[in-house]
């Protein structure tokens, strides 16, 4: 049987206690906790598939970046510190970030796919971006992406 995202979690979760890791299980026992709340958000409880998962682990990972900056614009280098660290332990799960080449490359082939279907120009963004998003989820910023796809609409 193939172990869960969800299960990797609370296999190393244990491993990080047993070993003592503070900063490794305070991280886990929090995304585990907003995985569990994701798990019970609704009508009813249910199991989260691998990539709801993933996209929990993303949203928390995102949470950590922007609380460090936050800490850092506030001068509390300290915990600015504490949230990047988190933040590293997070990215161990996610998958690896594309390089811009990679994310200007499908950036440049769903611009062609949305001309073919009569979208041009800046307000093609909508129509790119919804061909885009499915190919570079958990693998890029939505800000990044965006970014990417405004330069060659207007370029």
């Amino acid at each position: 049987m193939t172990t869960t995202l969800k299960s990797k979690l609370q296999d190393d979760l244990n491993a990080a206690i047993k070993g003592r890791d503070e900063l490794r299980s305070s991280t886990l026992r929090l995304t585990l906790a907003a995985i569990t709340k994701e798990e019970v958000a609704g009508k009813e409880k249910r199991e989260l598939s691998d990539d709801e998962v993933l996209k929990v682990i993303t949203r928390e990972a995102k949470k950590r970046r922007e609380a460090a900056e936050a800490f850092a614009q506030g001068g509390r280098a300290e915990s600015a510190e504490r949230e990047k660290a988190e933040g590293e332990v997070l990215a161990e799960y996610l998958p690896k970030p594309l390089s811009d080449d990679e994310l200007n490359a499908i950036v440049a082939q769903a611009v062609e796919e949305a001309k073919a279907a009569g979208a041009e120009g800046p307000r093609a963004m909508g129509a790119v971006m919804k061909i885009v998003n499915p190919k570079v989820a958990g693998q890029a910023e939505g800000g990044r992406v965006a970014a990417a796809v405004k330069k060659l609409l207007q370029g």
